[in-house]
């Protein structure tokens, strides 16, 4: 009687190529994912021309002013006269860090007696939003 020999055991092996391909996939749609959730909490307004780096908050206080020169905070509409109660409490951990995003069509008084009464609630460093050129 002949007896078989018994088969010996594969080793498992782990594939390191579909691995990177996977890692590269996840890479891929969590970058794409972050910069599509990337936004500006203001209202759309017609922002002027102009060449300006980026800079990142991390949690943005925008001042929005309007072609029609109203003024909001966060999207919350405002006055002159409640915006520095209002702005005050949110100014904590910001170091003093306002984005200012006024219309083009915008008076240039109103802009300026907004980003005052900013200051009296501790906005001390102004970012101007601007639309960028598309020649760069």
């Amino acid at each position: 009687m002949k007896l078989r020999r018994a088969r010996r055991a594969r080793k498992g092996r782990i594939e390191i190529i579909p691995m990177i391909d996977v890692m590269f996939f996840l890479l891929a749609t969590f970058m794409l994912a972050s910069l599509s959730m990337q936004n500006l909490n203001s209202l759309q307004v017609n922002l002027p021309h102009g060449r300006a780096d980026s800079e990142l908050v991390k949690k943005d206080i925008t001042l929005t002013i309007t072609k029609e020169n109203a003024i909001y905070l966060n999207m919350t509409p405002v006055t002159l006269e409640t915006l520095p109660q209002t702005l005050a409490p949110l100014m904590y951990g910001h170091e003093g860090r306002i984005i200012v995003a006024a219309d083009g069509g915008a008076l240039q008084g109103v802009v300026v007696k907004a980003m005052l009464k900013a200051r009296e609630a501790g906005g001390s460093r102004f970012l101007i939003a601007v639309r960028r050129d598309e020649q760069s």
